[in-house]
């Protein structure tokens, strides 16, 4: 196993602009991070090992043609009598609806998501990834326990919730310190999940605005589509009417027009959401295995970790875990949704923390050496 990776060159690579590149680099490095942090927990996912993937999977585009595809669902087939709508008929919700789908272009809504994704993976990377490799710096080759020492390295975050406090990384960090030297299985395996989901925590929260970016990526708000709607119904008349609709706006009174606007938008938004959670927010397993993040989990906890007694894992779960001690309803169907998101993540670290498939390496020997060289490599990465 090579050298781990150590804060000076987190550093560097967070400061790579070309996303494409840096991306490659982030995955490979979240890598050999696990693997030092596995040398000293055994052959077991740690919080890098999940962060390798989700990282790659980050790093994937999707095809336009699926997408387009997807949209179509999204809005069903066209009205034909779409321009022609009065008051009272029923084609008033489809004109809306090709006035969105004439607007929202699936070029743009990928090029956002791609961007805001980009984003998160740097800004995590950048946070969590150095405080990794600031922890095995200090502590990968420790012989014995340092209890000051690690309250040392403990105290260097920065206490309270996220998202500015780093308080589950405080908490997370010593948990992994104490399960350096715990030798009964069952209680180390419970140390790894509660330190795990720990910075899952942190980092969803971190994540958020990100995320909620990328799945709103392209959509307008009412204000930026209600003009169009407006002139698209009524060519002639459609400034009187708009108008009118902002000055009722602006006192606070929805006109019933704007509230079929945002209506139609809102589903509009929650469908491309749902969508991009789909399509965006699939994670890929070694073995060109994935999970579908809008899916119940179809796995199972490993026997170490089917009973939980670890008091403070169990104060965790209860947080973020709605149906305990099972997978039902597991899959977040609206991946803005930071509850849901929580949730699929506790069940994922749990079921799969023991599957040491997710140890494989992301990229073949002859890809990591190019990626460490600051080569983007060719073929399928």
């Amino acid at each position: 196993m090579p050298n781990p990776p150590t804060p000076v060159q987190i550093q560097a690579i967070s400061e790579e602009t070309n996303p494409t590149l840096r991306n490659l680099q982030i995955t490979q490095c979240y890598f050999e991070l696990s693997g030092a942090m596995t040398q000293r927990l055994g052959q077991s996912a740690n919080w890098c090992t999940f962060a390798t993937w989700a990282s790659k999977q980050a790093g994937q585009t999707i095809r336009q043609e699926d997408l387009k595809k997807g949209l179509e669902h999204v809005w069903g087939p066209p009205a034909e009598n779409s321009r022609n709508w009065v008051p009272g008929d029923d084609s008033k919700e489809e004109a809306i609806k090709k006035v969105l789908r004439e607007t929202i272009s699936p070029e743009v809504i990928l090029h956002h998501a791609s961007e805001a994704v980009a984003k998160g993976n740097k800004k995590v990377f950048e946070e969590i990834g150095l405080e990794f490799a600031r922890f095995i710096e200090w502590f990968g080759a420790a012989q014995a326990a340092d209890a000051r020492k690690i309250d040392h390295f403990v105290q260097s975050l920065r206490p309270g919730p996220p998202p500015v406090g780093q308080g589950y990384l405080r908490q997370a960090f010593a948990t992994y310190y104490q399960a350096f030297w715990e030798t009964d299985h069952k209680k180390k395996a419970e140390l790894l999940l509660l330190a795990n989901i720990g910075i899952g925590f942190h980092e969803q929260t971190r994540l958020q605005p990100e995320i909620a970016e990328a799945l709103n990526a392209g959509i307008p708000n009412l204000d930026k589509i209600a003009s169009k709607v407006v002139y698209a119904l009524f060519p002639k008349s459609g400034w009187w009417i708009h108008t009118g609709m902002s000055l009722l706006g602006r006192l606070g009174v929805a006109s019933p027009l704007s509230k079929k606007i945002r209506l139609v938008l809102d589903t509009i938004r929650l469908k491309i959401r749902t969508l991009l959670t789909r399509y965006l927010m699939t994670l890929g397993l070694p073995g060109g295995k994935y999970l579908l993040l809008g899916a119940d989990l179809k796995a199972s906890y490993p026997e170490s970790l089917q009973q939980l007694k670890n008091p403070e894992l169990l104060a965790l779960l209860s947080q973020v875990d709605p149906t305990p001690n099972n997978l039902a309803e597991s899959g977040a169907v609206d991946w803005a949704n930071l509850s849901d998101r929580l949730h699929y993540i506790a069940d994922l670290f749990r079921c799969y923390q023991e599957n040491e498939m997710l140890l494989d390496p992301p990229f073949t020997a002859t890809q990591q050496e190019e990626i460490k060289r600051g080569v983007v490599p060719e073929g399928e990465l």
